[in-house]
């Protein structure tokens, strides 16, 4: 409700952060220029300039001027503090691997030292700035509630928890129809609830009573506008949906969605396509082109047959496609329908290889180059796991909304390998889902750099 100060906020602590940090350079630089010779002052140049990219990126990556952080000292602490340690570990990558930056290491340390105490006295100055706003007498919201039923009492505990100082003058409602004592004063009847909002100096009134329920609600909405008080209206949709809602508009209509969808947009499509195409171009060219033929001799070695395993999986909106990996398995029967498990005798020894470092899974981007998968998405399931676990898990078929991927969010999270109970399939079900509904080219992107960290370590539940 309070989406203008909180915005300001956002964009004032972002660029009051950045402020400090180039100011400490500026600072610690105009107090070794003494020290620095001429041919080394463009290498301190381009330090200024990684280390402008590494905090806006970090800062970026760890969402510190998030809603939910920005009105929480405790909250917006922490969050700065693992902000500062990828920022940290930025700059400690670029002077290991960069040995062309001849940097004095003091002039480091105190660029470093400085922008992390400033960070401290900025999240202090945060913590000043948010009780400087609660106590501005004319920030308060000052609310009144029509109805008193179950959504009436929600509504009060969900502005309890506003940020900014929100005051619940009471609820209008009859006598008649209150059984019970509300922490909330019954104020008035709804025959006097602008008279006596003005009153009380309310500034928005939210009704929990819908005009189609009662008539009087839309000459009250007159008078508030004429009172200049704001008018809200909470409608009761828990007789349809029982879940969070997400509204838009065609023209006049109000059109509601049961989730938002990012990738539903043509635009977003193009975009991660296009991202697809370019990185799984590159990945082909510059690695499958000569990596399939050594792989391909050393399964071929070890267990004569075919060098792919293909096979028929779910794709998106339930269409069925050809899955392409390296195969890791004996030549058999069951390959179609069983699962593989741990300690499965089925898997040769170049393949427990292959599958512990996920190298198995590469031909995949030959399906992401021809659209079939993307390369961030939901794993495509077997046909057979697909028709049973769409039986047991209700939301299960959503996640055929995208594309299958080669990696996924759920995968990064710690979701793969044997699902032995339907539990581990939902979890990996919630994860998917999630990623749906909260798609972007950086959300992709971390995936893929996660995913590659995971290969490089190794995973427990690859098998």
């Amino acid at each position: 409700m309070n989406q203008r100060l909180t915005i300001l906020l956002r964009i004032s602590f972002a660029i009051l952060d950045l402020l400090v940090l180039n100011v400490a350079f500026l600072i610690c630089r105009y107090m070794f220029e003494a020290h620095i010779p001429n041919d080394d002052k463009v290498q301190y140049t381009y330090f200024w300039f990684l280390c402008n990219i590494s905090w806006a990126f970090s800062s970026w990556s760890t969402n510190i001027y998030n809603d939910k952080y920005i009105y929480s000292f405790e909250k917006f602490s922490r969050s700065t503090m693992h902000a500062f340690a990828y920022f940290l570990g930025a700059v400690m990558l670029y002077l290991a691997f960069n040995k062309d930056a001849d940097l004095s290491r003091l002039f480091v340390l105190s660029v470093l030292t400085s922008f992390a105490v400033s960070l401290l006295i900025n999240r202090f100055l945060h913590l000043a700035v948010y009780h400087f706003f609660q106590n501005k007498a004319h920030i308060v919201r000052k609310i009144m509630i029509i109805g008193y039923n179950e959504r009436a009492k929600k509504l009060a505990s969900y502005l309890e928890q506003e940020p900014v100082k929100t005051e619940i003058v009471g609820y209008c409602e009859e006598e008649k129809n209150v059984y019970e004592l509300s922490n909330y004063p019954i104020i008035s009847g709804l025959d006097n609830v602008i008279e006596t909002s003005k009153q009380h100096k309310v500034t928005e009134i939210f009704s929990t009573i819908s005009p189609e329920q009662q008539t009087g609600i839309y000459s009250l909405i007159n008078q508030a506008d004429q009172a200049c008080i704001r008018f809200r209206i909470i409608p009761d949709l828990n007789q349809f949906i029982r879940k969070p809602v997400h509204i838009d508009y065609l023209n006049d209509m109000p059109v509601l969605s049961l989730r938002k969808e990012p990738l539903d947009d043509v635009g977003n499509r193009i975009k991660k396509r296009f991202y697809d195409l370019i990185v799984s171009s590159l990945v082909i060219v510059l690695i499958l082109s000569w990596l399939i033929p050594i792989i391909a001799l050393l399964i071929w070695i070890e267990s004569r047959g075919p060098i792919f395993f293909i096979q028929q999986r779910s794709g998106k909106n339930g269409t069925t496609f050809n899955c392409i990996k390296f195969r890791s398995m004996k030549v058999n029967r069951e390959a179609h329908e069983t699962q593989a498990v741990k300690g499965d005798t089925r898997i040769t020894r170049m393949g427990r290889f292959m599958r512990k470092t996920n190298v198995d899974e590469l031909p995949q981007f030959f399906n992401v180059w021809m659209s079939d998968m993307s390369i961030v998405g939901p794993r495509p399931h077997m046909l057979k796991h697909t028709d049973d676990y769409s039986k047991l898990i209700r939301q299960y078929m959503i996640r055929h909304f995208l594309k299958p991927g080669i990696t996924g969010w759920a995968q990064i999270n710690g979701c793969r390998g044997e699902t032995k109970t339907v539990k581990d399939m939902n979890d990996r079900v919630q994860y998917d889902l999630w990623y749906l509904e909260n798609w972007s080219l950086w959300l992709d992107t971390r995936v893929i750099l996660m995913t590659a960290f995971n290969m490089a370590k190794g995973e427990k539940n690859a098998f």
